[in-house]
């Protein structure tokens, strides 16, 4: 098999996924991930690795564009105003999880925020 054949072959593998992929999370109300996908005849392992494959996929078209940065807005309110004294801990947001939990500050340098998110969200 040529390899335009197999690009061929896995771009429509992926856009079938993706065409599953935004079915399952238009899934009606109170049906469940797992529920989806046995209906469907595929497992929720199945179902992830589609989704993880299908997400690459997207991430490898925009590599080499840049897109601005974009400042979210945090009301103040949010912001930890100060820490406990002599604690050394800036004022900054924190960034809660089930299982994590990370300080941000105005000095954390955006690389290392992405690469701590970017595992973060493997992490699931």
């Amino acid at each position: 098999m040529s390899s335009e054949t197999t690009m061929v072959a896995t771009n429509f593998r992926l856009q079938d996924w993706a065409a599953q992929i935004r079915e399952c999370q238009g899934r009606p109300a109170g049906m469940s991930v797992v529920g989806w996908c046995a209906s469907h005849g595929i497992t929720k392992a199945n179902y992830y690795y589609r989704l993880r494959r299908v997400r690459e996929a997207c991430l490898e078209g925009f590599q080499g564009e840049t897109f601005p940065q974009q400042i979210v807005p945090v009301k103040p309110q949010l912001l930890q105003q100060e820490g406990n004294p002599g604690s050394g801990v800036q004022p900054g947001l924190d960034i809660l999880t089930k299982r994590f939990s990370v300080h941000v500050t105005e000095s954390t340098p955006m690389s290392l925020l992405a690469a701590v998110l970017e595992v973060l969200r493997d992490a699931q």
